[in-house]
This record gives C-alpha cells, sequence and structure tokens, in this order.
C-alpha cells in the first residue's frame, strides 16, 4: 500500500495554513470591530502642556451698584457657556457660600416653543431666543417681557449680549426649509441694529470679542464680523460643518467641526494656528482651561488638547455620543476637574490633568446637551428622563430636580437660578435670598414713593 503523495501533503499543510489565516484576521477583525465599538483609543500624555490657572467666570466682584435693589448686583451671563472660554462655570460672588434648596419661585416664564439653549444675562435682563426664532428680553427681577422681536423661523443657539447690544444667529431665516441662517444684531432695548443673510445655517452661539463677533456656519466658515456694522472682517474655511460655539483665550480661537477637526485661529487675522485631527464629529462647544481645550466627540470619546501646541493630553471612551459641551471648574478637594455627559446616560467627572474618573454616574437617560458649574453646584439635564437635575459637584450626589427638561439647564447670576425645562424658563432662588430680595423691593418701593 503506497502513502499519501508529496503533493497532496502540501495541500494539507497550505489549507492548514490558509486556516489559521482566517482564523487569525477573525480574531483581529473581531478584536478591531470591538475596538471600533467601543470608541476611539484611549490616549494619555502627560507631557502636554497644563496650567494651575484657575478656571475663569464672567465677571469680576459683581457687587451691587444699589443698596435698595438686589437684582442691581453687576451679574452677568453674556455668553453661552458664561465666558469667552466656554467654561460654563461660574464661582460663587464675594460673600456667598450655598446656593442649596429649598428654593422660591418668584416667577416662571411658561410656552410650548423648545428651548433648546439657555438664555445669556446682562444688568436686569435675560436674553432668550426660542427655537421658533423668537428672542425675547425678560425682565430678571420679575419674568416680564420687556421687549420681543422675530429673527427668524428655526434657531438652536444662545444670544451674546454686551456693550449694550444683544446678538443671535439662526438656522433658518424664513418658513423655506431651503432658506439659510441670519445673524442680527439689536441694542439692548430692542432697537434693530444691522442684519446680515448667511450662505450656510449657523446654531453656533456668537462670540463678542472686543471688536469682533465671531461665530461658524454649516457652509463651513468660520466668520468675524463688527458688532457695530455687521461688516464680515475676516472669513476662516474650516472644511466641515462648524455647529459649535467658537471658544477664546487670549489672542487664538478654539472651535471644532463635523469633519471631527478641532480648528485653532488667530482671532485678528483669522488665519490658522494649528489643527488636530480628533476623528468623529464634533457638535460639542469646546471649554478652555488649565492651558487645554476640552471637547466632546461623537465617537463617543472626550479629548483634552494642548491649547499652545494642538497636541492630544488625554482621550477617554464615553458610553455613546457625546454632543454635550464640558464645564471646567476647580472643585474643592478635588483639584481641576472636567464634567460632560453622553448620550449612553452617563454623566462623567474627569481629573483635568489626565482625564481619569473622579466619579461617574448612570444616570439612567441619555445626555444630551451641555453641563454647568455654578459654585459648588452641577446642574444638567436629561432628554432621556425629561428631568434638570442639581447634583454636588464633588460628588455627584443629587440635591434637587424640576420634573421636566431636555438639553440644556440654564444658568445663575452666582445667588439665583434660572433654569430650563423643556419650554419653560424658571426663576428659582433660595429661601434666604428671597428674604433679601423681598426687603430691597419693599426698600425701592419706599425710595420711589418718597421721590414722587
Amino acid at each position: 500500500m503506497s502513502g499519501p503523495s508529496p503533493s497532496h501533503g502540501r495541500r494539507r499543510r497550505a489549507l492548514a495554513l490558509l486556516g489559521a489565516v482566517v482564523l487569525l484576521l477573525a480574531v483581529v477583525g473581531g478584536a478591531l470591530l470591538y475596538d471600533r465599538l467601543r470608541g476611539p483609543s484611549e490616549i494619555e500624555d502627560p507631557t502636554v502642556e497644563f496650567r494651575d490657572d484657575p478656571a475663569p467666570g464672567p465677571g469680576g466682584d459683581r457687587r451691587p451698584r444699589k443698596v435698595d435693589d438686589a437684582y442691581d448686583d453687576g451679574a452677568d451671563w453674556p455668553l453661552y457657556g458664561a465666558n469667552q472660554q466656554r467654561t460654563r462655570y461660574l464661582p460663587f460672588p464675594k460673600g456667598v457660600r450655598r446656593l442649596q434648596p429649598p428654593y422660591s419661585r418668584p416667577w416662571r416664564e411658561t410656552g410650548r416653543v423648545l428651548l433648546e439653549f439657555p438664555p445669556v444675562l446682562c444688568g436686569r435682563r435675560l436674553y432668550l431666543l426660542r427655537d421658533d426664532g423668537l428672542l425675547l428680553a425678560i425682565e430678571r427681577r420679575t419674568g416680564k417681557i420687556a421687549w420681543k422681536r422675530r429673527v427668524g423661523r428655526l434657531s438652536a443657539s444662545s444670544p451674546a449680549c454686551g456693550k449694550r447690544r444683544v446678538f443671535v444667529t439662526v438656522l433658518h431665516r424664513s418658513r423655506s426649509k431651503r432658506s439659510a441662517g441670519r445673524v442680527v444684531g439689536f441694542s439692548t432695548e430692542g432697537r434693530l441694529l444691522w442684519s446680515r443673510d448667511l450662505r450656510g445655517r449657523s446654531e453656533s452661539s456668537p462670540l463678542l470679542a472686543g471688536d469682533k463677533l465671531v461665530f461658524g456656519t454649516e457652509s463651513g466658515d468660520v466668520l468675524a464680523l463688527s458688532p457695530r456694522t455687521g461688516r464680515v472682517v475676516w472669513r476662516y474655511r474650516a472644511g466641515g460643518k462648524v455647529k459649535a460655539a467658537v471658544a477664546r483665550l487670549g489672542g487664538a480661537l478654539y472651535v471644532g467641526d463635523y469633519a471631527g477637526r478641532l480648528h485653532s485661529i488667530w482671532l485678528r487675522t483669522g488665519r490658522r494656528r494649528w489643527t488636530q485631527d480628533l476623528g468623529g464629529s464634533l457638535y460639542s462647544t469646546p471649554a478652555v482651561a488649565y492651558g487645554r481645550v476640552f471637547v466632546g466627540n461623537i465617537d463617543g470619546s472626550v479629548a483634552a488638547v494642548g491649547a499652545r501646541s494642538g497636541r492630544i493630553a488625554w482621550r477617554r471612551r464615553a458610553t455613546g455620543y457625546v454632543y454635550s459641551s464640558p464645564a471646567v471648574a476647580p472643585v474643592a478637594g478635588r483639584g481641576p476637574t472636567v464634567f460632560i455627559g453622553s448620550y449612553g446616560g452617563t454623566l462623567y467627572a474627569l481629573n483635568a490633568r489626565t482625564g481619569r474618573p473622579r466619579w461617574t454616574r448612570d444616570t439612567g437617560g441619555k445626555l444630551s446637551g451641555g453641563v454647568t458649574v455654578v459654585g459648588d453646584l452641577l446642574l444638567y439635564s436629561s432628554l432621556g428622563r425629561k428631568r434638570t437635575i442639581v447634583r454636588r459637584a464633588r460628588d455627584g450626589r443629587e440635591v434637587y430636580q424640576l420634573h421636566s427638561g431636555a438639553f440644556d439647564p440654564g444658568i445663575s447670576d452666582g445667588r439665583r437660578l434660572y433654569l430650563l425645562t423643556y419650554s419653560s424658563l424658571y426663576h428659582l432662588v433660595p429661601r434666604a435670598q428671597a428674604r433679601t430680595d423681598r426687603r430691597s423691593l419693599r426698600r425701592a418701593a419706599r425710595a420711589a414713593h418718597r421721590r414722587r
């Protein structure tokens, strides 16, 4: 009996080798697919610049201007994200240590139109842009509408206010779905200063930076306009849709695009400083603090990039898309911390230096909007649970919730809260502060009576 031929043995060895290669490819492919499903690879580079400078708030001391009016307190929240760095952080003013419940509710502005983005605050008024393109000027003390103006038919951004002016961007300037956006400037008393039609839609909350008004468009432009006239000063071509708001630190601007690139642009000239390809798509508005730029990514990650160098300091995976805009704040006993939510329903408190979690909370519902820190309180809205929730920043313990909510939690003047639900704006005041406000109202009424 003859044995197997040499060619038969070679075929068996070839088939075995082929099988091993197929198995290896299946294992590697499965690992790659699993890794892709988990999100992008995590990165940590401790050599990237980090500064221990404190995260800024919107203003300085914010001391009351008139002793007979508690609302004439010098408070401001003039931009989406509170300040030009968009840190979404407000430290308590001097003399305030707590902003805890129970709360009084002096007023609420109710309606049926979605409120996706928060108001801004300048002086005695709040300026709120509803999703149907109606701009409201609301008296901070009473909640009464001082004036309202139609600026478009669809919007998803916050105004910017300052120097007795208010600026807004809109997605659609008319009822036609083919219409593009518009940017409009008003006086704080509601007088139209100028209006400029845009080539693309815009849901980029404007940045008022000295003699420039800066925002992005879905046509892939970042525009700098004159706040006085609306004239285009410069145009930067990002190459992808720019939906996020533009942040500033010193002479540099920072913004992401839908192609996954983070851009640093010179404020004075509009020229590129650097770009960093983070992959995915960037809807999240970046926050700039501690020498770094922090941003969420639709690919399911959160990243920190050196503001000067453009190098990735760290990147961490999250549970699902990250549309949320981060808040960056110093936390007592914890240090510099980045707060952000994911569409997978996880709320993260990350070490700003390393990106490692300080704590996380499964909130039970997807988080889409930004996170805000006021003093020692953390504010956010749950799109999944339809709640606006307040937690302690240091450990994530829940302290209060409103039984409605969707995207952004709202803002504060440091002594009081202005919280959003799905379609209403609530003014909430701690009981002790409410008593102080009522006394000041009585003093103001007596002073007005004596003047008569």
